[in-house]
């Protein structure tokens, strides 16, 4: 793969999370297993809370939207009228919650509770974001030569602080001039990374998208963002032809900054 220059005109690049600055591993064996693990445990520690409540509601009127999807898991809303029925809305909950996620799922009401969860979790110690060794050192010098840095993720904003505040490599959200999740629009279509240059005051030309999905990589390529497809170990194969069309890098430390010589 070698060196790839980065376009002059780039000011700001754009980094996915899963498959690009965190192994797809982090994300599918510890922070996903761990709300499956625990979001009953979770619920009824913190039920009254008024947090929870809002999650939960959430949660309930995604489910009314789904209602006519297959294997749909409504949630009922509680009455109380006591132990046992408390126990039966929290069931529905966890079941609603885990068939979502059997989707792979990216609601807004899913991946709220899931952040409220990881934020235990993280404080508690129970957590520790991965981060590959390349990209700290790299985002250092991207930012030493002027360049803007942001997160887009489908993992809620406060999710992205947590793995990066409480990463295996410290505090490093300081690295980061903004972060952006799925409430700005899906990462499959273009308009979002329109959106995104709007809210940080560029144009689309502007900002590079570092990713490790080849969807995400068209939509940003149809708003006029630079893209470069990010191979790292445990990511889904590309094929020859995504191979041949798109930029492809294996680490951070490939990327050539003008402003660099």
């Amino acid at each position: 793969m070698g060196v790839l220059p980065v376009p002059a005109e780039v000011r700001a690049i754009l980094l996915d999370i899963e498959g690009t600055t965190t192994p797809i591993a982090f994300v599918q064996e510890t922070l996903f297993p761990y709300i499956k693990d625990n979001v009953k445990e979770y619920l009824r520690a913190h039920w009254e809370e008024e947090e929870c409540q809002r999650d939960v509601g959430l949660l309930r009127k995604q489910a009314q939207e789904d209602s006519s999807l297959d294997g749909a898991v409504p949630i009922p809303v509680e009455s109380g009228s006591g132990e046992e029925e408390l126990e039966r809305v929290i069931q529905a909950v966890v079941d609603n919650v885990h068939w979502q996620m059997s989707l792979d799922r990216k609601t807004t009401a899913l991946k709220q509770l899931q952040g409220h969860m990881w934020r235990a979790a993280y404080a508690t110690g129970h957590v520790k974001g991965e981060i590959f060794e390349d990209v700290v050192p790299a985002i250092r010098k991207w930012r030493e030569a002027g360049m803007k840095v942001y997160i887009y993720s489908s993992g809620s904003v406060e999710a992205q602080k947590l793995l990066f505040g409480y990463s295996t490599e410290g505090d490093i959200l300081e690295l980061f001039d903004g972060h952006f999740d799925t409430k700005i629009g899906p990462k499959v279509e273009s308009e979002s990374y329109r959106r995104i240059a709007a809210s940080i005051g560029c144009a689309t030309n502007n900002i590079l998208f570092l990713t490790d999905v080849p969807r995400e990589a068209n939509a940003a390529e149809e708003a006029d963002t630079h893209v470069a497809v990010v191979i790292r170990p445990g990511n889904a194969g590309l094929t020859d032809d995504e191979k041949s069309y798109y930029s492809l890098i294996s680490s951070f430390t490939e990327l050539f900054l003008p402003s660099s010589t």
